[in-house]
């Protein structure tokens, strides 16, 4: 049986970027990915936005590894190449009972390690961005936005120069837990054909399906397997030259954070995500929110064009908390979580795992050992 030091399921942005720190550190590396290319889930399925670490609790891994994560991915990306702006983020409170929530929003970020924004009243704001229509604002200068199929594809060069192996079509059917690692059972999902190799090593950055995974490693307790919830978000764009140079955010929602308007690199506008709770995996924009999508939009954008948004594609956040319920965590379960040797595994990588995906690969590198 051919045995590797370390496979990684799952080739999104989090596995290439482990790939890449573990490969660069010695290790011989094998990622295993069921879809014919690389990241086409939820790393490529977002608003793109290199986030400043405002939104999360302070002593949480996802405000520790964005704020971490937020400056290594400008480092990276200003190296080698990649396309990205740090254009800019207006936080809006569009009623006065939001002008409060600002207020909040500025110290939980301070408290997490944020400590550059700035609160505008209306006309600083709308001095800024002339169309916009707010109560008051917080700037946060650091947020950015980032070609995300150019950082992964630059992960992979990196981690392939580097000695690391992708194997698209490869899905993960079970791991069993050896005294030597692990076996590793896969499926060619055009084929059919099962093949089992070793691995001292294994890493489930599988993303929506990390739950999924994690139930199939055979010794591992039922306990540390989350259930992964599915929230879709629609996104729906405008043709046409920008009305705004920064992007522009409500006040978070619940399970959210509101309808808000990003830029591409392109120069196109582009509103979304909404919070829509779905049972299983499906990437078809709902065209009927375009109704919800102008009426949020209008309370910052009063002339945003009637019946001009068009639907243009959806993401799905795996969540590992529900409906009214706060918002859980990353989890990055090692060893001493569950008891495995050799083992990680990842839940719940939603927004901000773009931005903290350097930091990330860096702490999962740490719970394993070395080459």
């Amino acid at each position: 049986m051919d045995k590797v030091d370390i496979i990684i399921a799952g080739a999104g942005v989090i596995g290439l970027a482990t790939a890449r720190e573990l490969a660069r550190r010695g290790a011989e590396v094998l990622i295993l990915e069921p879809e014919p290319a690389f990241g086409t889930g939820t790393s490529s399925r977002n608003s793109e936005v290199i986030h400043a670490g405002i939104y999360y609790p302070p002593g949480s891994l996802k405000a520790r590894l964005c704020v971490e994560g937020r400056q290594r991915l400008y480092d990276y990306a200003a190296r080698y190449g990649i396309p990205h702006r740090r254009c800019g983020k207006l936080i809006v409170a569009t009623s006065d009972e939001q002008v409060s929530a600002l207020h909040d929003i500025r110290a939980r970020a301070e408290a997490a390690g944020v400590h550059d924004l700035r609160l505008l009243d209306a006309g600083a704001a709308q001095e800024m961005e002339p169309q916009l229509a707010c109560k008051a604002a917080l700037l946060s200068p650091s947020t950015g936005i980032v070609d995300s199929h150019a950082l992964m594809l630059s992960l992979l060069g990196q981690a392939e120069q580097a000695g690391a192996l992708l194997s698209l079509g490869s899905r993960v059917t079970g791991v069993a837990v050896t005294g030597e690692g692990f076996e590793v059972t896969t499926e060619d999902t055009a084929t059919g054909e099962t093949f089992t190799m070793g691995a001292r090593q294994v890493v489930n950055a599988a993303g929506l399906h990390a739950s999924v995974l994690a139930a199939r490693i055979n010794g591992l307790a039922p306990e540390h397997v989350p259930q992964t919830l599915y929230a879709r978000g629609n996104y729906y764009g405008l043709p046409g030259r920008p009305a705004f140079s920064h992007l522009i955010y409500p006040v978070p929602e619940p399970g959210g954070l509101g309808v808000h308007l990003t830029l591409d690199l392109a120069g196109g506008m582009r509103f979304g995500p909404d919070v829509e709770w779905i049972e299983q995996v499906d990437y078809s924009v709902n065209g009927a929110r375009r109704a919800h999508f102008e009426t949020e939009i209008r309370k910052y954008w009063p002339a945003l064009p009637r019946e001009a948004l068009a639907p243009t594609y959806c993401g799905i956040r795996p969540k590992i908390s529900g409906p009214g319920e706060p918002a859980a965590d990353f989890r990055i379960d090692g060893p001493a979580r569950h008891g495995i040797a050799g083992l990680v595994n990842l839940f719940g990588i939603e927004s901000p795992g773009l931005t903290a995906s350097l930091a990330i690969a860096e702490e999962v590198a740490g719970m394993l050992r070395p080459a």
